[in-house]
C-alpha cells in the first residue's frame, strides 16, 4: 500500500508545461538526494519538478532489514506508485533496488557518482583499528557486519535501524560507534561527523554504493522527459555500478547479501573486484578481473557485463554460494535477470539534445 504526498515544487508552477512529479521516500536522506536530482531535472528540462513523498513497509516496520527482505522493501511502493501513475519518475538509492527487472519499469538515467565508501563515526575520534576492545558498532548491514567482524572479531556488532540522525544519535548514547554510507552523510551535510574513512580496497562497498537511479515507465513518451534524462545521465556512472550490480545478479544474491563490489575505470581499462564473505566475518572469497574499454557506448556496456560475468564465476567456482548461503539472501531479487542492459533510452530516443555528463567518476 502506498500513500503519496505532494510537496512544494522545486521550481513555482506556471501556467507552462505540466510538472514532473518525482517520487521519493520522505526520510532527510531520501529527500536530499531527490531534490538534488529534481533541481537538475527542472534545469535540464525547463520546467517544474514536484517532489511526491509515498510510504513503504520500509519506512513503518521497525523490523530488521533482513528480516523484512533487505532494502529492496523501500523501493516496491515507489515503483507501485510509478506504475500506478501517481508519479512520473522515481529517485532510488541504488544499491538499496534489486537487481531482478520491474515489468514495465526501467532506469532512465543514473548521474554522477558521489563518494562510493563506508565510513566510521566513533567517540573520541577513534577508528576502526582504535576501537576499544569489545566495542559496540552498530550497522543493519549484513556485509558490514561480516567485514567488521573479518577485521575485529572482538567487536560487539549491535543490528540497528532508523534514519543517519537516529543512528549518529546512538553514537552519543548506547553505541561506541556507527558505520554509514559515506554519500548519504555528504547528502545531508553531516560528512564531517565522520572519523574514518574506510578504504576500498579493504572495505568494499556495496554494488551501486553512492549512485543515484532515475527509474520511469518503459513505455514513457514524453520527449522533454527522456531529453532532460539524458542530459543528467553520467555514462561512467552507469558503466561501473551496472558492472557491480551484474556480480550481485549472476551471484542470484539480495541486496542484503554479505557481499562488496567495486568497478574503476582507469586510462580505459575497466578493473571489477567483488568479495563474497562469510556472515561471521571468518572467511571471505575474493574475485578480479579487467578489461580494455573500446567501440560504441554499448560496446563499452557489454564488455562491462562481459568482466562482471567473469568476477561472479571465479567466485561461484571458489564456492561463494556456500560461503555466504547466497540463495537465502536473494528473495525478491531472485526473479530471473535479464542481461539485456543498455546504456539508457535516451541513445534511441528521436529529439534529445544535449550531450550527457561524461566527466570520470568521482566524488561529488
Amino acid at each position: 500500500m502506498t500513500e503519496a504526498t505532494a510537496d512544494h515544487p522545486s521550481t513555482p508552477a506556471t501556467d507552462g508545461p505540466a510538472p514532473i512529479r518525482l517520487g521519493t521516500r520522505a526520510s532527510r536522506l531520501a529527500v536530499a538526494q531527490s531534490q538534488d536530482v529534481a533541481d537538475r531535472l527542472a534545469k535540464a528540462a525547463g520546467r517544474p519538478v514536484e517532489l511526491v513523498t509515498v510510504t513503504s513497509e520500509g519506512d513503518t516496520n521497525r523490523a530488521s532489514l533482513a528480516s523484512l527482505g533487505g532494502t529492496g522493501v523501500f523501493a516496491s511502493a515507489l515503483r507501485e506508485a510509478l506504475v500506478a501513475g501517481e508519479v512520473d519518475v522515481l529517485v532510488h538509492s541504488l544499491k538499496d533496488l534489486p537487481t531482478a527487472p520491474y515489468p514495465g519499469l526501467t532506469i532512465g538515467a543514473v548521474p554522477k557518482r558521489a563518494d562510493a565508501r563506508d565510513v566510521l563515526v566513533a567517540r573520541n575520534g577513534a577508528t576502526v583499528e582504535t576501537l576499544p576492545e569489545g566495542a559496540k558498532v552498530g550497522t543493519g548491514s549484513p556485509r558490514r557486519v561480516a567485514q567488521l567482524k573479518a577485521d575485529r572479531p572482538d567487536l560487539d556488532v549491535v543490528d540497528i535501524r532508523g534514519n543517519i540522525d537516529t543512528r549518529l544519535a546512538r553514537v552519543e548514547d548506547d553505541l561506541d560507534a556507527v558505520v554509514l554510507a559515506a554519500a548519504g552523510l555528504g547528502r545531508i551535510g553531516r560528512l564531517d561527523a565522520a572519523t574514518e574513512l574506510l578504504d576500498l580496497g579493504f572495505w568494499p562497498s556495496a554494488p551501486g554504493q553512492g549512485a543515484l537511479a532515475v527509474e520511469i515507465r518503459t513505455d514513457e513518451d514524453d520527449r522533454n522527459l527522456l531529453a532532460a534524462l539524458r542530459k543528467i545521465e553520467h555514462a561512467p556512472t552507469r558503466l561501473t555500478v551496472t558492472a557491480e550490480r551484474e556480480v550481485l545478479a549472476k551471484l542470484e544474491a539480495g541486496c542484503s547479501a554479505p557481499i562488496g563490489a567495486t568497478a574503476v575505470v582507469d586510462a580505459e581499462m575497466l578493473l571489477v573486484s567483488a568479495t563474497v564473505y562469510r556472515p561471521d566475518g571468518s572467511e571471505y572469497r575474493t574475485a578480479s578481473h579487467a578489461a580494455v574499454l573500446d567501440g560504441s557506448a554499448q560496446d563499452r556496456l557489454d564488455e562491462a557485463l562481459s568482466v562482471a560475468d567473469r568476477v561472479a564465476a571465479e567466485l561461484l567456482e571458489n564456492g561463494a554460494a556456500e560461503l555466504a548461503d547466497l540463495s537465502s539472501s536473494a528473495g525478491s531479487d531472485s526473479a530471473e535477470h535479464d542481461a539485456g542492459h543498455t546504456v539508457g533510452p535516451s541513445l534511441d530516443t528521436p529529439g534529445t539534445e544535449g550531450p550527457s555528463d561524461t566527466s570520470a567518476t568521482t566524488t561529488e
